[in-house]
């Protein structure tokens, strides 16, 4: 069956953050088995006028669902689908091949393709795990067409429960289609940057700690928190683009105005990502450098230490080795005299003692007077 290409273009003012809506304890979009795999078809809905009409149970429901509903807009959310799952999708919406190879590859940049009337959008979702200190990323592909939109996810997060929900707490917004359930959507994928944001901040105060108090792993976590803030900055910054392609094709696609002034802020929001995200990664740039320089300094300072300690012990050696060798100059004549061989004339000397005595008095005074003038002493 053919897709209807006939509904009318929908637009609908952008829903700002200040009327969201906390989702309630039912989660259409977490619907799962207690056994076996996870079904690939997250959640699919018929909406007509804003309000969710049909809950169809697979893809052939689907397409029988939204044919038979006028101005019906279906939007069906997957998990991991198969290709031939996706393969059926592209036959009933007639979506574009290369897009589909993408959805099945995935590992996708952010990125947005328009193949005739239908909208590619490619968006890196982030959430940031406290205990590892780890940026958890997600991908999320979109088809965004006149009166249908095809969510599939590759990972678990985005979470796009709260999404539905909140659009379909409002369905005066919902009713107006298929440009702003994309909005929304990006406008989540965005809003949860911010935490993010936040605990790379943390971890980059944390460090900051480390650094001044001479924590010898701090390196290692500098690194590894710099390749998170890169994986991050691949995430958000070609989002920037497509921000601006969805900006320029507004008027074109007849959106309307309340519309672009939220995507508008949404972008705006992005750019402060961005700004705070490429600080990051130059302050850690600096603290690298100033902790380098702090290990350099406390090397320096080591080597000084024991540069100090060993002229001490070299000046402990001297003055050891001069007493030595003062007092083995009279061990040595008093060796020489008590060796008590028969044919030593000097035994028999009157003055040989008081010679002897004065020859090991007059060397270790010799010797102590030149140890002394060389500072050894």
């Amino acid at each position: 069956m053919a897709a209807n290409t006939n509904r009318r273009s929908i637009s609908m003012p952008f829903v700002s953050r200040a009327r969201r809506v906390d989702p309630p304890s039912a989660d259409p979009d977490r619907q799962t088995t207690p056994r076996g795999p996870r079904p690939s078809m997250v959640d699919s809905a018929i909406y007509a006028q804003g309000r969710r009409v049909a809950s169809p149970r697979s893809l052939a429901e689907t397409y029988r669902a939204l044919d038979d509903t006028p101005d019906g807009v279906a939007w069906i959310g997957l998990y991991r689908p198969s290709e031939q799952e996706l393969m059926s999708l592209a036959e009933e919406f007639g979506l574009h091949q290369l897009a589909i190879e993408d959805a099945i590859v995935a590992h996708q940049r952010p990125k947005l393709e328009r193949y005739d009337g239908v909208l590619f959008v490619v968006l890196k979702a982030a959430n940031y795990l406290d205990v590892p200190e780890e940026v958890d990323f997600g991908e999320l592909h979109l088809f965004v067409g006149p009166n249908f939109v095809i969510t599939v996810r590759h990972s678990e997060s985005p979470d796009l429960s709260h999404v539905r929900q909140r659009m379909e707490h409002e369905p005066e917004l919902l009713a107006l289609g298929t440009q702003a359930i994309l909005y929304a959507i990006i406008d989540a994928v965005v809003d949860a940057y911010s935490p993010v944001v936040a605990g790379l901040a943390n971890d980059i105060d944390e460090i900051e700690t480390q650094v001044f108090g001479g924590d010898a792993l701090v390196s290692r976590r500098i690194y590894e928190l710099s390749r998170e803030v890169i994986d991050f900055q691949r995430a958000t910054h070609p989002l920037t683009s497509v921000m601006i392609a969805l900006e320029h094709g507004s008027e074109k696609y007849g959106v309307t105005q309340e519309l672009q002034r939220g995507l508008r802020d949404v972008s705006d929001h992005l750019i402060q990502v961005n700004e705070r995200v490429d600080g990051f990664r130059q302050l850690l740039r600096d603290i690298l450098t100033v902790n380098s320089t702090l290990v350099s300094e406390r090397q320096n300072e080591e080597m000084t230490r024991l540069a100090h300690s060993t002229h001490r012990q070299g000046e402990e050696v001297k003055k050891i080795s001069s007493w030595a060798a003062i007092l083995f100059a009279p061990s040595l004549v008093a060796g020489v005299y008590g060796m008590n061989f028969t044919h030593m004339p000097e035994l028999a000397w009157p003055l040989g003692y008081p010679l002897a005595v004065v020859a090991m008095l007059g060397l270790s005074t010799v010797l102590y007077l030149v140890f002394r003038r060389r500072g050894w002493l």
